[in-house]
């Protein structure tokens, strides 16, 4: 192999009931990026034990991920769709990259601080290393590319370093094994295991605010359920959470320019452009000058277009899982193959006996 074969990865948590910011922020993207490219996307049950250790509704929260994943038009019969604790692989490897990671490298990440809060000595463990394991379910696949919003750039960016390290550590075991690839990274040539894996960022709304609170991102913790659209929600529901939105006294600007220092006139144009397949600035030029009582009522009629076709797919499946276990079966079947050719040879390149 000359070059590692393009591949891409991506997972979402089953914790709280999706909403429109990953329906626009990751899903919606998952089920683009299946055009020409090989796709891998994951239901991660397993980072799910890091935000709650006990959940009474782990199987159900695990197949409505993957319901929204189908309902969403990603196809798994010609890609992969699967539970992550249904392929041991991940686990292994993260044991692996944790004594490959550096504390140094941990104690940088912001998201553990955020979520760990004031009383850090109380945090689990899990949560710690939830970037390693996150490197993990990438690499036990040799992905090359991950869908990610700007709040988890900085875990791919340790994932790299994860990378690195390995095939700096193990450089003369890979070059032995034979299963490298000779990468460069910047200026340095590197006979390389796992490969530096890229992040894919883009879109109109990458990240989706509250609808209660401009400059507050979209949350499943939020405690108002008027600050987010839910996919499961009716078309009553919709409405109503549009309507109610947080907005200004102005209207709505000709310019880009006129939406700064406006948080929450500009997550209404975002979600509008994202759903449209819109920039904002065609959004602006089509409801410049208009007030709110006007822009709303169009923004929820193309939500409600939009949205009320993945709902009722995923009510569907809801209301029978057979299929959708069927699915993550098929799936995790599949990956545990993919996987566990990785883990083969990384057993290989370090030297374990099995």
């Amino acid at each position: 192999m000359s070059e590692f074969k393009k591949l891409v990865f991506s997972g979402v948590q089953p914790t709280g009931n999706l909403h429109l910011g990953n329906y626009l922020g990751a899903i919606r993207r998952f089920v683009a990026l299946q055009e020409g490219n090989d796709c891998i996307y994951c239901v991660v049950d397993m980072h799910a034990l890091t935000a709650q250790l006990v959940h009474d509704d782990m199987p159900s929260q695990t197949r409505s991920i993957a319901a929204a994943f189908i309902a969403a038009g990603i196809d798994p019969e010609k890609h992969i769709v699967f539970n992550q604790s249904a392929v041991p692989q991940h686990a292994e490897l993260a044991w692996i990259f944790n004594c490959v990671a550096r504390i140094g490298w941990m104690n940088r990440m912001t998201q553990f601080k955020d979520k760990a809060g004031k009383d850090r000595e109380q945090a689990s463990l899990g949560l710690y290393a939830y970037p390693s394991l996150m490197a993990a379910d990438i690499l036990a696949y040799r992905a090359t590319h991950v869908p990610v919003g700007e709040d988890q750039k900085q875990h791919l960016e340790l994932t790299r370093d994860i990378a690195m390290k390995f095939n700096l550590d193990y450089a003369e075991h890979i070059r032995r094994t034979g299963y490298g690839i000779d990468i460069t990274v910047g200026d340095e040539p590197v006979h390389a295991y796992f490969p530096m894996v890229e992040p894919l960022i883009g879109g109109p709304a990458p990240r989706v605010m509250s609808l209660r609170d401009g400059t507050k991102k979209m949350s499943k913790s939020d405690p108002s359920d008027l600050s987010r659209i839910n996919l499961m929600d009716d078309e009553d529901a919709i409405s109503k959470k549009i309507r109610k939105a947080k907005t200004d006294p102005d209207g709505l600007p000709s310019e880009i320019e006129g939406l700064q220092g406006r948080p929450e006139a500009d997550n209404l144009v975002a979600i509008y452009a994202a759903l449209a397949d819109k920039s904002k600035t065609e959004v602006l030029a089509e409801f410049g000058g208009q007030q709110f009582s006007i822009f709303k009522p169009a923004l929820v009629d193309l939500a409600i277009h939009v949205l009320a076709p993945i709902t009722g797919e995923m009510r569907r499946l809801m209301d029978d899982t057979s299929h959708i276990d069927a699915i993550l079966r098929n799936g995790g079947e599949r990956a545990r193959a993919r996987a566990e050719v990785t883990m083969k040879q990384v057993r290989d390149v370090i030297g374990f006996l099995y």
